[in-house]
């Protein structure tokens, strides 16, 4: 999100702004405006500007400084007064502040601008410098208001703007910015602003304001001069000033919150560039810190000077609660006591000097957000020489600290397995604060790096509970036997000013195996299949448990629900057992019962064991085993093939084992032969059975399949308890039911081999097919062949197109094992053929090649003809039969080009008539006939004959 700000009207205002009427001694340096709201009720916000009056030159206008015009950004304004001054740098300038109360009327983005005329005067890069005192002095800042945002303040700026630097060497200036709610702070160059009139609303760039490179000719180190703001710490630098002079420049501090930019602040600030000797104090680097709330932090601060003057640390930051007038703020304005100390700082000290940062931290201090402590020193050189300054900044990240002994032990609950956590009393956080419980399975090594808050990866969320517990009982799915690792967090409240939500930092692992107090299921395995079918159940005695251990009698209770998946358990069978080894008490073989049939043919089924003990004289359940199912088989057919897959609902794994695949050629009744072993990695195993058998130690059944025969089979699979304590109960089978598949059969027959008989057109004389108006094409085909096609051939499609340039449809079809076609009934021989062979499944095979046979065209006229009613040569026609003539174009001309007669149709019959109905006399004339022919090549051209013709009357006849 950016906020924008509309401007217009500059040109015609140039004047005004830079000039203005009324002439008015000049003061002010920098300044910044920030916001407070105030309220949780209404929409009430605290605004103070802060300005920066030059009080050497400017002394008699920064004494009248007052009242100035707040612009809220909603239509209002107000007229207010100075409400303190403060004076700073040997009281050659002042800290004045501005404050005013206003409610806003509902959500929105609001921009507060202040004008204030004018700026001091000489300031070198608002040219003319003599003139800078006549532009007016314009910030802003905008905030987001709506309801998620509740209390909220725009940050402060707590280093005043205004420095010294010198020519040639680096300066750097850092404003110290602090965000009380903890948001994120962003920093951004701008240009400084100036507006229309002494109490305007809106401002907008200052024109002749010229970027302080232009000022420069190298860096420090003699490259390219910069200007450039550190966009994190705010840490801006001119590398170097080249000349001599005041200068002015504005940047801009973004708010940030949950990734949406909530306010932006201005600060317009000035520093003073001299050419002197004198070279800047250095800082020694600052680490940055991660602590625990509640650790005293005690930080040396080093400065040195290059000339061996005497240097002055100093402090900025909301951990000091100190504003820009480096006086004391109300208890709590920035943060909540106690509040951090600068040892040795603000003296002038031998170099090199060290201060000592000292900051007891607490809980009630801590956010996400990092705090930025900056140092400043600056040196003491002896009058006029200006003093140099150079800026440091070190970020204190503060956790919380982790809830300690954590502790994990095994317990009884209602289903048998629990384990108890306690930890120590936690005393970190506000009200709100809760701390959440996290486990994962097995007890391996966590990666846990210094300072980082939460658990590592791989843990998972069980509970979360008030942060005055001591203790909790898991007893979420727990396995029996499995080992479990523990870990807890505080989890602090979102509240702005303050804490803004996170996590403290992890507490101690916990990790524990439980005991295997109960039996564990190792079997379900599919007997027989049908409507009426049988599984046999096996599981384990309690294996850590005695019969001395807990008061007998003992009883297994199975129970038994419907599907891989089923929770509709009900029981089916109740066991007393003596725990001794050699009672045969852990086998029960399920056959259904009277009400309930066991149906392996359509459905899976799932089982559990509940174990009781005898307490007081009352059975009493003391564990249930987790769920195991019988394995399923689903067959598809493919082509020539079945696609088998299965799966298990199990305590165990079935994943990386070999799983046997069985199969019978002869039924659902066997006998059954091992085809393959498939070694699985995934919780849906498959297998494509291709006829193909890769065990040969009960015999080798490999034969293609067939789509007319139907194969069946099962699979036995292979599993194991991956839990330590369980994994020695060694490899567990189970076999899968019954199961008959039909492959499909997708193999087409290949192509014929097409031929036509077709005319000989060099062969026919100018008699053949004389008087022939209907044609027969004489097709013939063989069958084509391969091994991977299907000779099996119930038909033929002939497919038939009249031009080249035709989609062959279907003509008509042969029952095999015809293999010839007459196409007849023709007017022309010219078209196009291919056949495609049919299966007894119904699968067309690809086109056979394609035949294409043309037309013989003939059309030959005569030289005379006499038209004079004795039935002997009185029409002008072609000689010689023609042949597959589509159409005849005819026109007839004098022996002066003039033309007599014309017609066009499907024959020629000329009368020796002109076109009116004239007999035309004994003469010669002249004609032109265009032909088209019924030819293969549908665009093919018409033949263009010319000639001339006598026509004789008088009763001669032309034999």
């Amino acid at each position: 999100m950016r906020f924008v700000y509309t401007i217009g009207l500059w040109g015609l205002f140039l004047g005004i702004v830079l000039f203005p009427s009324i002439t008015q001694a000049t003061h002010v340096r920098a300044g910044e405006i920030t916001t407070k709201r105030i309220s949780q009720t209404s929409l009430t916000y605290l605004v103070t500007f802060t300005a920066y009056y030059d009080e050497v030159k400017g002394r008699q206008a920064a004494d009248q400084a007052e009242p100035y015009t707040f612009c809220f950004g909603d239509g209002s304004t107000l007229e207010v007064k100075r409400s303190r001054r403060q004076y700073i740098n040997g009281r050659t300038s002042s800290v004045n502040s501005y404050t005013a109360i206003h409610t806003y009327p509902g959500p929105g983005v609001y921009t507060i601008g202040i004008t204030v005329p004018n700026r001091n005067a000489d300031t070198k890069n608002l040219p003319p410098p003599a003139t800078s005192d006549q532009i007016r002095f314009f910030v802003s800042t905008t905030i987001l208001i709506n309801a998620a945002l509740l209390t909220n303040s725009t940050p402060v700026m707590l280093n005043p703007p205004l420095d010294s630097g010198r020519v040639g060497q680096k300066f750097c200036h850092n404003p110290a910015a602090f965000d009380a709610d903890g948001d994120s702070l962003a920093y951004r160059l701008s240009v400084p602003k100036t507006s229309l009139t002494d109490n305007g609303c809106i401002g907008r760039d200052i024109p002749v304001y010229q970027d302080p490179t232009r000022f420069s000719t190298s860096s420090e180190a003699g490259g390219t001069p910069t200007f450039t703001i550190n966009p994190i710490t705010g840490e801006l630098c001119w590398d170097a000033p080249g000349e001599i002079g005041q200068f002015n420049f504005a940047f801009i501090i973004e708010e940030w919150r949950n990734g949406v930019l909530i306010g932006e602040i201005t600060r317009d600030m000035q520093i003073i560039v001299t050419d002197s000797p004198n070279k800047r104090p250095l800082i020694a680097p600052i680490p940055d810190l991660c602590v625990e709330a509640g650790t005293l932090i005690t930080q040396p601060v080093t400065a040195t000077d290059p000339d061996g003057q005497r240097v002055i640390i100093t402090g900025f930051g909301g951990v000091f609660n100190v504003g820009q007038d480096g006086l004391a703020l109300a208890p709590g304005e920035l943060i909540q006591p106690a509040y951090a100390r600068l040892i040795n700082g603000g003296i002038p000290q031998p170099q090199p000097a060290t201060a000592t940062f000292s900051w007891q931290t607490n809980c009630n201090q801590l956010r996400d957000a990092p705090y930025d402590v900056t140092f400043k020193v600056n040196d003491v050189p002896n009058k006029p020489t200006p003093s140099l300054v150079s800026f440091q900044t070190f970020r204190i990240q503060l956790v919380g600290p982790a809830i300690k002994n954590l502790t994990a032990r095994p317990t009884v609950a209602a289903n048998g397995r629990a384990v108890q956590l306690s930890w120590d009393a936690y005393t970190c956080g506000n009200t709100g604060t809760t701390i959440t419980i996290y486990r994962k399975a097995g007890c391996q090594v966590d990666d846990l790096p210094p300072c980082v808050t939460g658990v590592p990866a791989g843990y998972t969320k069980i509970a979360e509970v008030a942060s005055t517990a001591t203790s909790y009982i898991d007893t979420t799915t727990l396995n029996r036997g499995g080992s479990y690792s523990y870990r807890v967090v505080a989890v602090y409240p979102d509240v702005n000013g303050g804490f803004n939500g996170g996590v403290s930092l992890s507490s101690n692992k916990a990790c524990l195996e439980l005991p295997l107090l109960s039996p564990v299921i190792t079997q379900v395995t599919v007997d027989s299949t049908s409507a009426n079918g049988q599984i046999t159940v096996k599981w384990t005695r309690p294996l850590g448990l005695n019969p001395s251990d807990l008061s007998g009698p003992y009883q297994y209770r199975l129970q038994r629900a419907t599907d891989l998946n089923g929770t509709n358990f009900v029981p089916i069978a109740t066991i007393n057992t003596t725990l001794l080894p050699t009672a045969p008490d852990t086998i029960y073989v399920d056959r259904g019962t009277p009400t309930s049939t066991l149906n392996t043919a359509n459905s899976a089924y799932r089982y559990r064991l509940e174990f009781y003990y005898t307490n007081n004289g009352t059975l009493t359940r003391l564990d249930v085993t987790d769920a195991a199912s019988s394995v399923r088989l689903a067959a598809a057919p493919a082509n020539r093939q079945i696609v088998l897959s299965w799966q298990a609902n199990t305590p165990w794994s079935n994943d990386n084992q070999t799983h046997d695949i069985y199969r019978s050629r002869s039924g659902p009744n066997g006998p059954f032969n091992k085809i393959r072993e498939v070694r699985v990695s995934t919780p849906t195993y498959t297998f494509t059975d291709d006829g193909s058998d890769t065990f040969l130690a009960d015999g080798n059944t490999s034969r293609v399949l067939s789509a007319d025969s139907s194969y069946c089979y099962r699979v036995m699979t292979r599993g194991q308890y991956t839990d330590t304590q369980l994994s020695r109960l060694g490899i567990l089978q189970n076999y899968s039911q019954i199961l008959c598949a039909q492959p499909g059969d997708t193999t087409r027959p290949c192509p014929p081999n097409l031929s036509v008989d077709s005319l000989n057109c060099a062969s026919l004389s100018t008699e053949s097919l004389c008087d022939q108006t209907s044609f027969t094409n004489k097709l013939t085909w063989t069958p084509g062949s391969g091994p991977t096609c299907d000779p099996n051939i119930a038909s033929y499609k002939i497919y038939y197109g009249r031009y080249r340039t035709d989609t062959l449809g279907v003509l008509s079809s042969v029952d095999a094992p015809t293999m010839k076609y007459d196409h007849s009934g023709l007017s022309t021989v010219a078209g196009c053929y291919y056949v495609t062979a049919v299966s007894k499944r119904g699968l067309e095979s690809s086109p056979s090649n394609q035949v294409c046979v043309d037309a013989c065209p003939s059309f030959v006229l005569p030289n005379v003809f006499t038209p004079n009613g004795d039935g002997k040569n009185d029409v002008f026609a072609p000689l010689h039969c023609p042949r597959f003539v589509s159409s005849v174009s005819f026109v007839v001309y004098n022996r002066w080009g003039a033309k007599l007669y014309e017609t066009s149709g499907a024959t020629l019959a000329w009368d020796g008539r002109s076109s009116d109905g004239v007999d035309l006399p004994t003469g010669l004339y002249y004609y032109q006939a265009s032909v088209r022919f019924a030819l293969l090549d549908k665009n093919a051209p018409p033949q263009i004959i010319k000639g001339w013709v006598q026509i004789l009357r008088e009763g001669v006849s032309a034999r």
